[in-house]
């Protein structure tokens, strides 16, 4: 066993504080010998008596020297071996051990509603058009189930009283009148499955009560709520008293935030570990006790401060049990006398990133419907739902070895829970939960007016993938979050971004006998990957220089005559820009074209506004 641990930890590079091994014992033994014994003792060789107790005693010595090194050794994140320390060591870092992870794909839902005839226009009837709820499960070819995550609302319409859904004329009866619409909306689901377990409890406070879930590789705790309908929150460490929760946003002035973002206490709360040698995941609430007071719990720091000197002639023996300061609410509240419902997904793995068309039906079907919607016309809509994934589900992953999670603890020693470095507010903003708001952009400046205080410019997009100013309550929920891991002499204000539309007109010669229409064509088609917006970041310039080599390199160009860069403003040929006037010539300085404070450049409709010609 001492070989095959020896073989494992030489993998890494380790620390030996003896630099002993046999040799050096040996020859450290024999030396002593022939010094202090030389008379008595001659013959030191393999086959002799001496020869054996200096092998044997250094044998001894090699032992406990490497168990020695090997024991410090496993102190360390970076040359521990042993699977039980290293974990122990990647939990201490932060990291937490996670099992496979779920797939997630989007998925198409298609259903049939009953039409109505509205100001000479056949529309799909609100009425009969149902909310699909999270918890439906679709089948795959591959076996694998997922399932739908969020509610999707058939009837939902937008700020211009359309309906999000997208629909197509079903069936129509003799006269030519509509009967029916078949609407479709997406769904996000994933391949976790859904399953909730019980775990009760009597009258005895337990502090630190820890649980252990039945089912290998969660991925997820959805719930934990006890039989008063207490609910206990998921915290990163159970000195965390506060958890962001989403509600419906009332307001939805803006179809990419349909939640808002909120900071509640949580008295109730737990943190999460997992063993990676079971798989099995545990829960470990708090020490606090709520039929109890912590002015009760709490013993006075005074009784038992030490006397000062000249004070008294004599001190009184103090006894503290340690145990009188756990019963305090500080850390948590432990369960106690009632019952615990805890709803969870588990499950994962490569194997779940099936292919697209894979999803192909129903497993179970949740559906809402409004109170006078008839019976027979709610087996009808239910009967006709469908579900396909036009793409491949993605996001599946294998457990991380601990290999694997060993570089990621290296990392996260340097990381930071709070928000310090530029680095540290971007990388919170763009890792907010999804559901709260998605921002494409964002950067970070020096607040002119302000030496302390930064400015935040964001920007988003819209279905068709255009920027849009970002609505009031997204910076509502990135201010609500910001403000839970930002030092408390901060200041952020958060900004649109201003959008400058633009085109571009070039004008070059070609070589002879070469198609002049493939050649614009070709150049085209260059510019207009150079210029997507994914390739820009807010305050980015545009480089002259980049943009004339990707015309000169096109086949069959010889020169550039001219370039010249314009500003799209407000509707043109029923084209609608942003607001933005900026003059791109003006802003030209040493081949770049620099956007306003806080701008950024857009080609909107870059087959339009990409114009070439041959000279």
């Amino acid at each position: 066993m001492a070989k095959n641990v020896k073989k494992e930890i030489k993998k890494h590079k380790e620390f030996s504080y003896m630099q002993r091994d046999f040799d050096s014992f040996r020859g450290e033994l024999v030396r002593h010998a022939k010094q202090h014994y030389g008379d008595k003792i001659v013959d030191f060789s393999d086959a002799s008596i001496a020869g054996l107790f200096a092998d044997m005693a250094a044998y001894i010595g090699d032992s406990l020297s490497f168990y020695l090194d090997h024991q410090y050794n496993e102190l360390f994140l970076e040359t521990a071996v042993e699977s039980v320390n290293l974990e122990r060591l990647i939990k201490n870092s932060g990291v937490k051990v996670r099992g496979p992870a779920p797939a997630t794909v989007e998925v198409d839902i298609s259903l049939r509603v009953k039409a109505k005839l509205s100001d000479g226009t056949y529309l799909p009837d609100k009425v009969y058009c149902p909310i699909v709820k999270n918890g439906t499960v679709f089948n795959s070819n591959a076996g694998v189930s997922f399932t739908l995550l969020d509610d999707v609302d058939f009837g939902e319409k937008n700020s211009n009283d359309d309906f999000i859904a997208s629909f197509n004329i079903g069936n129509t009866d003799s006269s030519g009148a509509i009967v029916d619409f078949i609407l479709t909306r997406k769904g996000i689901c994933s391949s976790a499955e859904v399953i909730s377990e019980t775990f009760t409890f009597g009258t005895t406070s337990v502090p630190f009560r820890t649980i252990k879930l039945g089912k290998l590789n969660v991925s997820e705790i959805i719930s934990v709520k006890d039989s008063s309908l207490n609910e206990y929150y998921e915290v990163e460490s159970l000195t965390q008293d506060v958890v962001f929760k989403r509600f419906a946003n009332a307001r939805r002035d803006s179809d990419e935030v349909p939640y808002r973002l909120e900071l509640i206490p949580a008295p109730r709360r737990y943190i999460t570990s997992r063993d990676a040698a079971s798989g099995k995941t545990s829960l470990r609430f708090g020490s606090g006790d709520e039929e109890k007071f912590d002015e009760d719990i709490i013993p006075d720091p005074s009784l038992y401060a030490m006397t000062l000197y000249g004070d008294r002639k004599t001190f009184s023996k103090v006894s503290i049990d340690p145990n009188s300061f756990l019963g305090t609410n500080t850390l948590g509240i432990s369960p106690r006398n009632t019952t615990l419902t805890i709803t969870y997904r588990h499950g994962g793995g490569l194997s779940h990133n099936i292919s697209a068309g894979d999803i192909t039906s129903v497993k179970t079907l949740k559906t809402n419907f409004g109170s006078g919607v008839p019976s027979s016309n709610i087996t009808e809509t239910r009967a006709s739902v469908t579900a396909i994934n036009l793409l491949p589900a993605g996001g599946g992953e294998d457990e991380p070895s601990l290999e694997e999670l060993r570089s990621a603890a290296i990392l996260a020693k340097t990381s930071q829970s709070r928000v310090v470095t530029r680095e540290d507010l971007l990388s919170r903003i763009y890792n907010m939960p999804t559901n709260f708001g998605r921002v494409f952009r964002v950067a970070v400046r020096d607040n002119p007016n302000n030496p302390l205080a930064a400015q935040l410019h964001i920007i988003s997009r819209n279905t068709s993938k255009n920027l849009i100013l970002s609505p009031d309550t997204l910076k509502e929920n990135i201010a609500t979050y910001l403000s839970h891991f930002r030092l408390i002499s901060d200041s952020m204000d958060i900004l649109d971004a201003s959008i400058i539309n633009f085109g571009l007109k070039y004008e070059v010669t070609i070589e002879q006998n070469v198609n002049s229409d493939i050649v614009i064509q070709s150049i085209n088609s260059t510019l207009i990957d150079y210029l997507k917006i994914e390739n820009f970041q807010i305050d980015q310039p545009i480089i002259v220089g980049e943009i004339e080599n990707l015309i000169l390199n096109t086949l069959g160009v010889v020169g550039i005559i001219s370039i010249e860069m314009f500003n799209r403003v407000g509707t043109v040929d029923e084209r609608v820009y942003s607001s933005e006037s900026y003059s791109l010539k003006r802003n030209l300085d040493r081949g770049f074209i620099f956007p306003p404070r806080g701008g950024i450049f857009e080609v909107k409709f870059p087959n339009d506004d990409i114009i070439g010609r041959i000279g």
